[in-house]
């Protein structure tokens, strides 16, 4: 069940020795349908984050209409395009959910190879040369379908910089604006 809400008191309970949370819910209908499935259980996973509104399916859009513009100008891959803007401008994948390491592999598979692929985003960040042979870290973004509306304007930028400096037409600022702004509500 996935809800949105504020948190609306904090409360220590003499008997249980336990806080218990009080938090107002935007989704009613969502809680009420949920609630009968989950209120016997012993033990709930819950998580609580601060919110952010996901990136909308426009954006999405129109980041790739920029990358086939940007691949086709510097005449290579979609997929390519799309991992080096990502590898720029993207978002890392953490391997924890404390945020604090990032992940990184180390294969032998070749940069040219590993920019080709559509499966997993990612920049080398390092070689290494192991039993005598060279070993190349690459350093893995998430892709662009996870980001919130922040990530996802950092990710347009830095591809409508780019696709400026080839020359390549982008939208009109205020355009580009109008759009930003509906991405945030």
């Amino acid at each position: 069940m996935d809800l949105t809400g504020k948190i609306v008191g904090i409360s220590s309970n003499y008997i249980t020795q336990r806080f218990e949370l009080s938090i107002a819910i935007n989704e009613p209908k969502v809680l009420t349908d949920g609630y009968e499935e989950l209120k016997n259980n012993e033990l709930l996973d819950i998580k609580i984050k601060k919110h952010r509104n996901k990136r909308s399916l426009d954006a999405n859009a129109y980041f790739h209409v920029l990358v086939d513009k940007l691949a086709d100008k510097l005449r290579i891959s979609k997929v390519r395009c799309k991992n080096m803007m990502i590898g720029r401008y993207g978002q890392p994948l953490f391997i924890d959910e404390l945020e604090i390491a990032e992940a990184v592999i180390k294969t032998n598979i070749p940069v040219e190879q590993m920019l080709e692929s559509e499966t997993v985003h990612c920049m080398p960040c390092g070689r290494k040369i192991e039993e005598d042979k060279e070993l190349i870290f690459y350093k893995i973004f998430r892709g662009s379908s996870t980001y919130d509306t922040k990530e996802m304007s950092v990710l347009i930028d830095g591809t409508v910089s780019e696709c400026k400096e080839q020359g390549i037409e982008t939208l009109a600022p205020e355009e580009l604006e109008r759009l930003l702004k509906s991405w945030k509500t």
